[in-house]
């Protein structure tokens, strides 16, 4: 311990403490994560196009090729008709095609990602759609602080280091909000630090202080980011994670980030180092939308490097990974149980091990009349409505392992195992 204490001096002396925090992984492991994205990229759908798929990459030390190019090329085609078609009509009754807020900025990320500053007309437009939709968060929100964004504080947070990063000025009552909210705890989820939901407040109050953008909000914003590292600190759990596994990426993009290191600092990123490398020996990083946050890290990354981003640094071609059949089919059992419905349900449902939590209830769906509708988002595919009952506004179907354990995966990426009984659960947030 007092050598590592000596070390993380020297560190600290040099300036250098925050490279304690990017992980040292073998690049076997870390291109393995980016195959996980290049099936993706072949998917050129509306309802699949991820724009953080992209910024992932960029901040990365892989690429992708002629297919990264090509895959930005769809997203502009694509983002910019459906994007600048609502602009002209926001009465569209095509709910499909209307984008969040979260999706237009990880979309003006993108563009930053590849070196461009949105600009011109169409540009202009957009970025005065995206302050559209942070001007109404901010009235739901209310005068008083009372209410709740219509979509997320992660969404709003997003939504300001998306226009930052392209030195775009908000006025200081929508920032003040998210400083308010950091302040006064009101990114808790079911009263419980949202890790991911303050990292991104914090990544968007750095590129703020950086950028001098409200110099009138400067001190609330400086205090702010000590805020957010001392929370983030606070929610390592005893295997070296931040909130969880899920979460620990953006927490790190954000610590990487700290200006004042210190001895606390290090030895919580060497214990994160050293959880996160065992997660990913593990295989434990599925989801898209992670694997485009953790990448960043690997590389000594983050959102905030978008200021002013380097597309002239070297990255290594990924090769599409070589897949193996499996030789085996043997299947395991899920009890599926759902038991607060309208028609409350319990089936055990026989699968081929290896099988997604999707696979299970399309499964059950197939065999036990269990009805069930998702939706799409940026990090897969979320239960909307269970046996008939919906999730209402500031409702969520919740996943969880029988009795109390929520999943931190979503129902593409979790892997139930022989014998275990999953619980669907309606829940407000």
């Amino acid at each position: 311990m007092r050598h590592l204490g000596a070390l993380l001096f020297l560190l600290g002396g040099l300036g250098a403490l925050a490279d304690v925090c990017v992980p040292e992984v073998d690049s076997k492991l870390v291109e393995r994560l980016g195959q996980r994205l290049l099936p993706w990229m072949n998917w050129l759908s509306l309802e699949h196009l991820n724009p953080s798929i992209y910024v992932g990459l960029r901040l990365s030390s892989l690429q992708a090729g002629a297919r990264e190019a090509f895959y930005l090329h769809i997203l502009k085609l694509n983002y910019q008709q459906r994007l600048l078609g609502l602009a002209v009509d926001d009465d569209s009754s095509n709910n499909q095609a209307k984008p969040s807020m979260g999706q237009l900025a990880l979309y003006l990320m993108a563009l930053r990602a590849n070196c461009e500053f949105v600009g011109g007309r169409k540009g202009d437009r957009l970025v005065s759609q995206l302050k559209r939709f942070l001007e109404d968060e901010k009235r739901a929100i209310g005068s008083n602080h009372k209410g709740h964004p219509r979509t997320s504080y992660y969404q709003y947070g997003l939504g300001i280091l998306a226009l930052c990063v392209h030195q775009k000025r908000l006025h200081d009552s929508v920032v003040g909000k998210l400083l308010y909210a950091v302040k006064h705890d009101q990114h808790l989820q079911q009263d419980r630090l949202s890790v991911d939901t303050v990292a991104m407040a914090g990544l968007a109050f750095i590129c703020l202080e950086q950028s001098n953008l409200n110099p009138n909000q400067r001190h609330r914003i400086t205090q702010a980011i000590s805020t957010v590292r001392q929370k983030i600190l606070k929610a390592q759990t005893s295997e070296g994670h931040f909130g969880n596994v899920y979460s620990t990426p953006l927490a790190l993009q954000l610590l990487m980030n700290s200006s004042m290191p210190g001895e606390k600092l290090g030895r919580a990123c060497l214990k994160a180092r050293a959880a996160l490398l065992a997660s990913m020996q593990d295989g434990a990083f599925k989801n898209v939308l992670i694997i485009s946050q953790l990448l960043p890290v690997l590389n000594g990354k983050s959102y905030v490097d978008l200021i002013s981003p380097d597309c002239e640094a070297p990255r290594v071609l990924l090769q599409p990974a070589v897949e193996t059949p499996s030789q085996t089919q043997e299947l395991i059992s899920v009890m599926l149980k759902v038991p607060h419905a309208l028609q409350p349900y319990r089936h055990r449902i026989s699968v081929p091990a290896g099988s997604s939590l999707e696979d299970v209830l399309k499964k059950a769906q197939e065999l036990t009349g269990f009805t069930y509708e998702t939706r799409n988002s940026l990090s897969g595919p979320f239960l909307t409505s269970v046996m008939g009952k919906e999730a209402g506004e500031r409702e969520f179907w919740q996943l969880l392992q029988a009795p109390n354990t929520p999943l931190l995966e979503g129902i593409a990426d979790y892997t139930p195992k022989d014998g275990q009984t999953i619980e669907l659960r309606l829940v407000s947030w």
